[in-house]
């Protein structure tokens, strides 16, 4: 379920993107299945698992729906999907995106019994590889390259936090909640405040 919920959102902020660049249909299909199965395929590979849509098509039926859904509404109501509202919807669905596959990868990974360190990549890599070829695909730099905004660093407190708390061995909602919450308050942060690193000298901001 929790992982269904990470694709269904990651499918939409694809599906956001291929209204705002005026795709058919099938764009739309594309571009959210590629992005709410992207990072899910990269992790299951690195696992040498079966790859989790492969077996059961029930994440790539529900990137369809969400795609024609948004589709539906692009085309009867011209322009709802785009502009400021539908930048914004789009920022703030990747960051719950983000957020629950960088939880769902590191699960994953110490369910596979590897290390914790690699588990902790492993969550990263989950949260974000799906944006990334949702942005590739579309034509558009990448989040995981916006200035110094906090989006892998994101990602990796997200995973660590879930590492750290299923290490101490609290139960399994808290485990997800406090692993979201790490990851979606600080990219929440980082976009409502400017939260990031500092400039490197003589760099200046984006």
């Amino acid at each position: 379920m929790f992982e269904a919920a990470g694709v269904a959102i990651f499918a939409l902020t694809g599906a956001l993107v291929a209204a705002r660049k005026g795709m058919d249909p099938f764009g739309f299909i594309l571009l959210a299945t590629v992005t709410g199965v992207g990072g899910g395929t990269l992790r299951d590979v690195l696992l040498g698992r079966g790859i989790f849509w492969v077996r059961d098509p029930s994440d790539v039926i529900v990137c369809t729906v969400v795609a024609l859904g948004c589709w539906a509404l692009a085309y009867l109501k011209p322009g709802v999907l785009e502009g400021w509202a539908g930048r914004k919807l789009l920022i703030w669905a990747d960051a719950a995106g983000l957020s629950l596959f960088a939880v769902i990868g590191t699960l994953k990974g110490l369910d596979a019994a590897v290390p914790v360190l690699s588990a902790i990549a492993l969550g990263a890599m989950t949260g974000t590889f799906g944006g990334i070829l949702r942005d590739i695909l579309a034509g558009d730099r990448p989040m995981v390259l916006w200035s110094r905004d906090f989006y892998v660093t994101a990602a990796t407190a997200g995973a660590g936090t879930t590492a750290l708390l299923t290490g101490l061995g609290l139960p399994g909602p808290i485990v997800m909640l406090g692993g979201f919450a790490a990851c979606f308050g600080l990219r929440a942060g980082s976009l409502l405040f400017g939260w990031s690193f500092p400039s490197l000298p003589g760099k200046p901001a984006d």
